[in-house]
């Protein structure tokens, strides 16, 4: 096994991947078992880490690309894919809500964008250049980005408001950016004003050291692939630790994507990654987990796929329908809604498997 390759990625994005699509396409929205379900406001389900669980994995990958030689040609790609993430979110609203005077900017896709574009864009101005032109990352700089922008983060949220949904300084960053035309619909406080984005700009912040954190990651494994996984654990662990200890003083949120929240779903995620590069390593569970492989190396095209599906679903008066039969057979809503989702997946998997086959995959 060469540096350069982390066996259990795909395995790793995949479980990420198919844990968005099941959390996202639920029979009914009213019959969601907690798990799988975000949390209300502060605390922690595991809905909330599937999100920061993609983006540690796009850091493990763009951390695992270098050393690179730089050139006009990789600065174009960095362009183009951050535009093309961005678009893709945007297409996306469009067709849910055709009407660009309340296009929402921000969302999943955005988010994948900025977080990639910024991510990559700061690896490659701090990366160390040798003889060659090629691009060697500084973990010191990506280390010292990651830690630089969850303590700020934590300190404007802290100084420049409270932490509910009308007060906190990131939904008022957001509102005042772009106007509440241009936010999240549905994050409304209990008035029923629209006053936040969970994927808001100010909030895209914290969310770049979840891809940040992904690159270290990387960087341990090439540096040391005997002895990596025993590192990406205990820092794992040490980051839950100290997320869960910041907790009191800056609660675990998703919805304002606060530094404790990164530093918990980091660390949740690295210990994941370890428990996917062991399990590839065992040729018995490799085999049992390969439909998680299918998705990790289609994670794009499988998530719009199931976006669509439920879209359609939803619009075709599929859903309705399907929940109704579904529970009329074995009875308890939430078990039919489960099911529900677990069908969609499952469809999405079945789409997927013949472009596996035959090399197919969507790259940006």
């Amino acid at each position: 096994m060469t540096a350069g390759r982390l066996e259990g990625l795909d395995l790793f994005r995949g479980l990420a991947v198919a844990g968005m699509i099941l959390v996202n396409t639920p029979g009914s929205a009213a019959h969601i078992w907690w798990p799988l379900d975000h949390a209300e406001w502060h605390g922690f389900t595991p809905t909330d880490l599937v999100f920061p669980a993609f983006l540690c994995a796009m850091g493990v990958a763009l951390g695992l690309s270098f050393p690179r030689k730089v050139d006009a040609a990789l600065w174009k790609r960095i362009a183009w894919r951050t535009f093309a993430l961005i678009a893709i979110g945007w297409a996306w609203q469009l067709l849910v809500r055709p009407d660009l005077a309340n296009l929402r900017f921000f969302g999943v896709f955005p988010r994948l964008g900025l977080c990639y574009g910024l991510t990559a864009t700061l690896a490659l101005l701090t990366a160390r250049r040798d003889a060659e032109g090629r691009a060697h990352l500084r973990w010191q700089a990506i280390a010292g980005a990651a830690a630089a922008a969850l303590l700020f983060y934590w300190a404007a949220m802290a100084l420049g408001g409270d932490f509910t949904p009308g007060g906190n300084l990131g939904g008022w960053v957001d509102r005042t950016l772009v106007g509440t035309q241009h936010i999240w619909r549905h994050g409304k406080d209990a008035a029923g004003n629209i006053v936040y984005d969970p994927e808001g700009l100010f909030s895209t912040i914290p969310a770049l050291a979840n891809v940040l954190l992904g690159i270290l990651a990387a960087l341990a494994w090439k540096a040391d692939p005997k002895r990596a996984l025993q590192w990406i654990a205990i820092g794992g662990v040490a980051l839950i630790a100290t997320g869960l200890a910041m907790h009191p003083a800056f609660p675990i949120n998703k919805k304002l994507w606060t530094s404790s929240f990164v530093l918990l779903t980091s660390g949740l995620s690295a210990l994941l990654l370890v428990l996917s590069v062991l399990a590839a390593r065992v040729p018995a569970l490799r085999t049992a987990l390969s439909p998680l492989q299918v998705f990790g190396m289609n994670a794009i095209l499988g998530y719009i796929l199931s976006l669509l599906i439920g879209l359609a679903g939803i619009r075709l008066g599929f859903q309705a329908w399907g929940f109704a039969q579904v529970q009329s057979r074995v009875g308890d809503p939430y078990f039919a809604s489960f099911l529900y989702a677990l069908t969609i997946t499952l469809i999405v998997l079945a789409a997927l498997i013949p472009l596996h086959r035959r090399g197919v995959y969507l790259r940006l």
